[in-house]
């Protein structure tokens, strides 16, 4: 019996060509497309009709990055010319690269291509007297209105 092995690592995220690499713990980059794909209704006999949903190739992006670094500055900088400015904005593009490896000397990649982007709402902040972690964590949501994944 064949068994597979998955080492994954090294992961590229990049907003604007830009590598963004200030990121914190957990998990610090997620991909997540919030609707669905297709919709589909079955009837009387069997009969079924599938609809393709366009709003089901949106990709949602939540950025987990270290409060006050060069790439929080950076992002802060993206949305402050939107808000400055909406309809002279140049939307963002995105690519994540995602590194696998068999851990017998072979890697695979996955890319995700990501198109159009706006910020989804403004990041928050807190402070905790307990010096928790979170308080140093800063939170990135980004709407890709196009996104695909290539393997």
């Amino acid at each position: 019996m064949s068994k597979i092995t998955a080492i994954t690592g090294s992961d590229v995220f990049k907003v604007n060509d830009r590598i963004l690499a200030d990121f914190f713990d957990g998990e610090c980059v997620k991909i997540d497309p919030p609707n669905d794909l297709t919709s589909v209704k079955v009837g009387k006999n069997g009969n079924a009709i599938i609809g393709v949903n366009n709003n089901g190739k949106q990709q949602l992006v939540t950025l987990r990055l270290i409060r006050g670094s060069a790439d929080d500055k950076f992002l802060n900088g993206e949305r402050n010319k939107f808000l400055n400015d909406p309809s002279a904005y140049v939307l963002l593009t995105g690519e994540y690269t995602k590194n696998t490896g068999d851990g017998k000397g072979n890697l695979s990649q996955e890319v995700y291509l990501l198109i159009n982007g706006i910020f989804k709402k403004a990041s928050g902040g807190h402070e905790n007297a307990d010096g928790e972690t979170e308080q140093g964590v800063v939170v990135y949501e980004i709407t890709f209105c196009f996104g695909g994944r290539s393997v």
